[in-house]
This record gives structure tokens, C-alpha cells and sequence, in this order.
């Protein structure tokens, strides 16, 4: 393991325990950026709410955090490195929050359903979930931050680990209430310009958000078996393994959003299938509540 205090040491030893390899940190900014740019036109285009934007934000992010790992392939600093860190390790819980909103506006939209489990009630599926997102994007990152010093690298560990089990524990409760949702035939998801039917709307939508928390959940998993791995491990020492369970995986995330977008399905002057469907048990006042 290099010695944080050997100034002999090349600093990208000393930070990465290997030479980063030159050539993958460029492709991957550059193929972020692309995504970004692309998630970015089709929510313009589509005049889709403002939380749907975070998707492009997300990638550009990404792209940033590659920006930051190309300076340190030639020149490593505290600095540059702690940016790297950060901005590839906290912009894919922002997906995980987009999926939450995805879910809270699809139970808010259908006046039909009328939820009796607490657990379904919009203002919960809002908040809760997002509330639990920040509190582990945030102790990802104070964890991030001090495990790029050598005295706060056990604790920063620690405090990483607690992140990301944490994530991985409302993730798996998410997914359940997401496959609940999926099955009752009393949510449903405004049509799109694209989509044959309003069943059809439902199904891509989530299958887009079933896909991507999966593969959330699977990188997630990498990181906690890299942190648990620990500084010098041969998970956290092997290159390939952040470019296949990070890199790509996230990526292949951003497809599933770009193919199955679903700005259509939320725009700003939405309507949904369940207002354009006559209501027996449900007021005109309260229609136009809902409007």
C-alpha cells in the first residue's frame, strides 16, 4: 500500500494505487456529455416538468466527474482528486430520485386510486423517498471526503458504507412499491404522442423505472463491496471493475431513459387518462383539484 507521507510516491499512486489509464477517462466525457445533450433536447422538446431536467443534469455531472479524472491521469492532486471522487460517486443517486418523483406524480395523478395504505399516499412516496435519497447522497459524500485523507479513510469508510446500505434498503422498498403500482389497474400514466395506448404508456414507464433502479441497486452493490474491500483492496485497486459496474452500468442506465423517455408522459400542460375518463365515485370539484 503507497505511504501517504513518502513524497518518492507518484501522487497517482498514492491516491489511486495504480496509473490510471489514459484514453477511457476521455471517451467516457465524451460520451456523457452526448447523453446529457440528447436527455436535454428530448426534455425541451417533449416540454416535460422541471424535475425531469435532473436526467441531463445527472449525465453532465457525470461528464464533469470525468473532466476531473482526466486531469488526474496526468497530474493527481488532493484537489482534482477529491472533485473526481464526488462527482463520480453522487450523481447516480440523482436518477434514484427522479424514479421516486416518477412514482409519487403517477399515484398524485390518478384521481381514481384512492390509496388506504400510508405507504402509497403521494405526500409519502414524495417525501419519504427523497428524504431518504438525500440523507445518503449526503453521508456518501462526507464519507467520499474524508477517505481522501489517510487519517479519515477508516471513518470515511464507514460513514460510506452506511450510505449506500442505507440506499440499497429503501431501494428494495421502492421496487416493491413500484411492482404494487405496475399491477393496479387504478394508476395510470397520461399517453404520450408515441405510445399506442394509455396501457402501453403505463408499461414503458415503468419498465424504464424498474430497469434503471435494478441497475442503480447493482452499482451500488459494487461500491459497497469496493469500500468494504477497503484502500489498496483489489476491488478498489482494479481499473476495469469502476469502468464495468460504474461506468457502463450507469450508462446503460441513460439508454433505458433515452429509449423509454418518459417526458411525454409528465409535461407541463399534462393531463391524465384518468381526467378524461367519466369518474363514478369522483366529484367535478375534485377533478379540478387534481388538474
Amino acid at each position: 500500500m503507497p505511504g501517504f507521507d513518502d513524497p518518492t510516491v507518484d501522487n497517482r499512486i498514492r491516491y489511486f494505487t495504480y496509473m490510471p489509464a489514459n484514453v477511457y477517462p476521455q471517451v467516457s466525457l465524451g460520451v456523457y456529455f452526448v447523453v446529457g445533450a440528447v436527455l436535454m433536447y428530448q426534455t425541451i422538446r417533449s416540454k416535460a416538468q422541471g424535475w425531469v431536467y435532473i436526467l441531463a443534469g445527472t449525465a453532465f455531472a457525470e461528464s464533469l466527474g470525468y473532466i476531473f479524472r482526466t486531469v488526474c491521469v496526468y497530474d493527481t492532486t488532493f484537489a482534482m482528486y477529491v472533485l473526481m471522487t464526488l462527482f463520480l460517486l453522487l450523481p447516480p443517486n440523482a436518477l434514484a430520485l427522479v424514479n421516486y418523483k416518477t412514482i409519487g406524480k403517477i399515484i398524485d395523478d390518478s384521481v381514481q386510486a384512492r390509496p388506504k395504505r400510508f405507504w402509497l399516499r403521494p405526500k409519502f412516496v414524495n417525501w419519504f423517498y427523497f428524504a431518504s435519497d438525500i440523507f445518503s447522497i449526503a453521508m456518501q459524500g462526507a464519507g467520499g471526503g474524508m477517505m481522501t485523507t489517510m487519517k479519515g479513510r477508516d471513518a470515511g469508510k464507514k460513514i460510506v458504507l452506511v450510505g449506500l446500505t442505507v440506499q440499497l434498503f429503501f431501494f428494495a422498498c421502492y421496487l416493491l412499491t413500484t411492482v404494487y403500482v405496475w399491477r393496479k389497474p387504478e394508476y395510470v400514466v397520461s399517453q404520450g404522442p408515441r405510445d399506442k395506448s394509455p396501457a402501453a404508456a403505463k408499461r414503458k414507464v415503468m419498465i424504464a423505472i424498474v430497469v434503471t433502479t435494478i441497475i442503480i441497486y447493482l452499482r451500488s452493490i459494487y461500491r459497497i463491496a469496493e469500500f468494504a474491500d477497503g484502500y489498496g483492496g483489489k476491488i478498489y485497486s482494479a481499473e476495469w471493475a469502476f469502468y464495468v459496474f460504474d461506468t457502463i452500468l450507469i450508462f446503460i442506465a441513460f439508454l433505458v431513459y433515452i429509449v423509454l423517455f418518459i417526458g411525454p408522459n409528465f409535461t407541463k400542460q399534462r393531463k391524465t387518462l384518468s381526467d378524461s375518463i367519466p369518474a363514478h365515485n369522483t366529484s367535478s370539484s375534485q377533478l379540478m383539484e387534481k388538474i
